[in-house]
């Protein structure tokens, strides 16, 4: 009986075979028939090897893999013709203009920075408390914008140009404690609040320890 069955099973893999070696396009109704069918022969040959033994349990081995490979080949031509159509509907690359905007929306950041710092300098600070109070200013700014959603709009617009500068530091702190905000203030704000920022903070001091004692050293 087993043995009949087992013929049986070989006949429908050989057929399934000319399908897939013609990459056929199966319908959804006959894609999900011939899914279950597969199914259905992976489990019996799985329940036959489990009592076979010596010789009879390779053969049983052998066939069960080629059932597992045949699952995988199976949907491989429905695969193939859903990433031809996603890929008409990807947005084309705006490689040239993402530069230019992440360049100028940068490079105002850092302008404005350098101004703040002259106003802060002119005030009487010395360079360092000057240098200081730009940072402080530009990450409070950076996590007020985010706060009222403005930043994110930037960030779409400029790329890199506004995560790079350190307004985009407090954005990613800011912006991981809102989207925990319902969460609650201490397992939801507080908790996710350095996802982000946390790594970089982590490695930074890390990388910042291994250079100066290379430099130290080396000195």
């Amino acid at each position: 009986m087993i043995k009949l069955q087992e013929e049986e099973i070989r006949q429908k893999i050989r057929e399934r075979e000319g399908l897939i070696s013609r990459n056929v396009l199966l319908k959804e109704q006959e894609m999900t028939r011939q899914q279950e069918e597969l199914q259905k022969e992976h489990q019996k040959v799985l329940y036959w090897e489990a009592q076979a033994l010596g010789e009879e349990r390779k053969k049983l081995a052998d066939l069960r893999q080629e059932i597992e490979r045949q699952q995988q080949r199976l949907t491989k031509p429905q695969q193939i013709a859903y990433q031809s159509i996603a890929l008409k509907f990807v947005p084309p690359q705006t490689v040239v203009k993402n530069t230019i905007m992440a360049f100028l929306v940068g490079g105002l950041i850092c302008l404005s920075g350098q101004i703040i710092k002259n106003l802060f300098s002119q005030g009487g600070l010395a360079d360092k408390e000057a240098s200081a109070a730009t940072s402080a200013l530009l990450i409070f700014l950076g996590a007020f914008f985010t706060g009222i959603g403005y930043y994110d709009k930037l960030g779409k617009v400029a790329g890199a140009g506004s995560i790079v500068p350190i307004t985009g530091f407090a954005n990613s702190i800011v912006s991981s404690g809102l989207e925990s905000k319902k969460e609650g203030y201490i397992y939801g704000v507080g908790a996710h609040l350095f996802t982000i920022a946390g790594p970089v903070l982590a490695y930074g001091t890390m990388i910042s320890i291994l250079v100066g004692l290379i430099y130290y050293f080396a000195k």
